[in-house]
């Protein structure tokens, strides 16, 4: 499995206007509906605002992976968000974060999600990719960078 696998390109936000957590959680949620509006967006906030109170999604280099697992989902589904000016997400190096990818799995499928979260995780280590996310000027560019970047769980 690839990230654009479970990534659609209409997920993508080449740049978001949160300027909060809860608003990040908020527009990537939106952008999710957009591909699987069956979900229903206010269970799902609640899930990540929980998830977050456990701690932080925020995992430092300007990176958060918000994550949760809904009811009523067949498969991973994924948003990607970019903040020009980065947004506080209590992350664990004190730094906003500017890249976000939202991951929501189905309730039954711990697996795949973690084995999604560290996929993620992993894409976004190298400062190569994140550079190039972070100066890429559209929805398409993100979506062709993440493409290209990308390989094989």
């Amino acid at each position: 499995m690839k990230i654009v696998d479970i990534l659609p390109k209409e997920a993508i936000i080449a740049e978001l206007e949160a300027k909060t957590k809860r608003e990040v959680l908020e527009e990537l949620t939106d952008a999710l509906l957009r591909h699987k509006p069956q979900l229903d967006r206010a269970r799902l906030l609640e899930v990540l605002l929980e998830r977050e109170k456990l701690g932080s999604t925020g995992i430092g280099e300007g990176i958060a992976i918000p994550h949760g697992k809904i009811e009523n989902l067949d498969q991973l589904v994924l948003s990607f968000g970019r903040s020009s000016r980065g947004i506080d997400f209590e992350s664990m190096d004190g730094k906003p974060a500017h890249l976000f990818f939202l991951l929501v799995a189905p309730e039954n499928c711990a697996g795949i999600h973690l084995r999604a979260l560290a996929k993620i995780a992993r894409f976004l280590k190298s400062a190569a990719v994140r550079r190039r996310l972070g100066l890429a000027a559209s929805q398409e560019e993100i979506f062709e960078i993440i493409k290209q970047e990308d390989d094989d769980f």
